[in-house]
């Protein structure tokens, strides 16, 4: 059974990268601001940022490996 990593967009950009440290690059990929502003949730840094959200999860989830 294959099961996909998902990525709560209310969860913030720092507690994000601090539990998927891989993910700190997909951030910068997308201009997220993973230093000072990192303590929103996903989903206002993308906002903030420009980054498009689905597209940015997207990125994300392909951060994790499949089961």
């Amino acid at each position: 059974m294959i099961t996909e990593k998902t990525f709560d967009p209310t969860v913030t950009v720092r507690e994000t990268i601090a539990n998927h440290p891989e993910t700190k690059a997909v951030f910068a990929q997308f201009g997220v601001d993973t230093c000072c502003g990192s303590g929103v949730p996903i989903v206002d840094a993308a906002h903030r940022d420009g980054a498009d959200l689905d597209t940015l999860l997207a990125a994300l989830r392909a951060t994790q490996p499949q089961a």
